[in-house]
């Protein structure tokens, strides 16, 4: 059923030349965001996607951790000119990559400083244009560098938990990006059931059909509580990749083919202008 999923989708991806941008924000930490960044890019690239992560989390950037490879150098170094951009697109497994951020705000001040330079090393890329889909992991909040990347993005999935403040925050994050999306994808993580789960979701799409009329909320999925994610984690491991049958993974995983089946059917019959990740950086500089 799976290679079916990936045919099929990779038929509709056929002759698209425009990466799919897609931020996955919360408006609270603790959250699982990056984990779910992390085996959401795997189980795109195992649909047949070529796909890359990009570590946007300033301050705690750590997904270098979560797929368990070592990286001497981000995207700071190639922005300062230190190294090429493709030295810092580091190959996780075929047609899969990490971008690592950094974890100090001096990238802030250095890509702003020297936008058109940036572009220059941004442009010698091979890898970054060539992408299906680019996966930003960014921090949690409502800040400006995190309000920038989710306006850049064409797509939002905002992850919250069953929890009154990460739902407030969840919500909070919902209504600041309801001027620029009609669509917002949510999933629910670290839930006691499907049915807790679609409970949460049902409350926030209540909310926001009242107040935010002109928005949309999609739901992905729910992800159950599993003492097996914090293992996979602590061993610098993809849950969806060492117990591919746990149900966590088999959640993922349906959460990738929705995900790329939601973004394609939306984009199938549109014009698009071509963004690769210059464009991208511009839009999300610009808007700081």
């Amino acid at each position: 059923m799976i290679e079916n999923q990936a045919n099929k989708l990779e038929s509709m991806m056929k002759n698209k030349t425009n990466t799919k941008y897609i931020a996955i924000t919360s408006g609270k930490g603790g959250v699982g965001k990056s984990t779910i960044s992390a085996n959401l890019a795997y189980k795109l690239n195992k649909l047949g996607f070529k796909v890359g992560v990009f570590d946007a989390d300033i301050g705690l950037a750590n997904l270098d951790l979560i797929f368990g490879i070592k990286t001497d150098k981000n995207i700071l170094h190639a922005l300062k000119g230190e190294v090429s951009i493709d030295d810092v697109v580091y190959e996780i497994e075929p047609n899969l990559y990490l971008i690592p951020g950094d974890s100090g705000e001096e990238i802030l001040k250095y890509a702003g400083e020297n936008l058109n330079i940036m572009e220059d090393i941004i442009q010698e890329s091979s890898i970054l244009d060539t992408l299906d889909f680019l996966l930003i992991d960014t921090g949690a909040g409502i800040g400006p560098l995190n309000q920038s990347t989710l306006q850049a993005c064409e797509h939002i999935i905002v992850v919250t938990m069953p929890d009154p403040s990460a739902i407030t925050d969840a919500y909070a994050t919902i209504k600041l990006n309801a001027n620029t999306k009609k669509q917002i994808f949510m999933i629910i993580n670290m839930c006691k059931s499907q049915k807790e789960a679609l409970a949460v979701f049902d409350r926030m799409e209540s909310i926001t059909k009242k107040h935010i009329p002109n928005l949309t909320l999609k739901y992905l999925g729910g992800l159950e509580n599993n003492h097996a994610v914090n293992k996979a984690t602590r061993n610098r491991a993809l849950i969806a990749k060492v117990e591919p049958y746990n149900s966590v993974s088999v959640g993922i995983g349906d959460i990738a083919a929705l995900l790329a089946h939601e973004i394609t059917n939306m984009e199938h019959n549109m014009l698009l202008e071509s963004k690769g990740f210059k464009s991208f950086f511009r839009r999300m500089l610009g808007y700081l």
